[in-house]
């Protein structure tokens, strides 16, 4: 009887902070997703484009693993999907994978780690 309260005081104090106007997100999609930097007192929005090789389901706890190569390194990139620092995210391209976690790609070189992309 308790947890159920409790449990019902943590969905409605989180749900004032889920973020609505996001796009559906899937594994394989490409995305540029904008993310606010503070500098001193200044605050600017720096993007990262990359492939979504991730993603867990959690609420307000949902994140994307993003994989980028940038001069011939892979770097990848856990962001918290509903955090405020997190400005925009936009997606660019769909490809089309049969896996829920893509993390072969990262033993993949050149062409070989292309996606097959998928056209709406």
């Amino acid at each position: 009887m308790l947890k159920l309260k409790t449990q019902k005081v943590i969905d409605a104090i989180e749900s004032k902070f889920i973020k609505k106007d996001l796009p559906t997100l899937k594994i394989g999609d490409n995305v540029r997703i904008g993310v606010k930097i503070i500098e001193g007192t200044k605050e600017r929005v720096q993007f990262y484009e990359g492939t979504i090789i991730a993603k867990k389901n959690s609420s307000i706890n949902m994140t994307i693993t993003v994989r980028k190569i940038l001069q011939g390194i892979g770097i990848e990139r856990v962001f918290l999907v509903h955090s405020p620092k997190i400005d925009s995210i936009t997606v660019l391209r769909s490809s089309k994978v049969r896996r829920a976690k893509l993390y072969y790609l990262r033993n993949l070189r050149g062409k070989a780690s292309r996606l097959k992309q998928t056209f709406k």
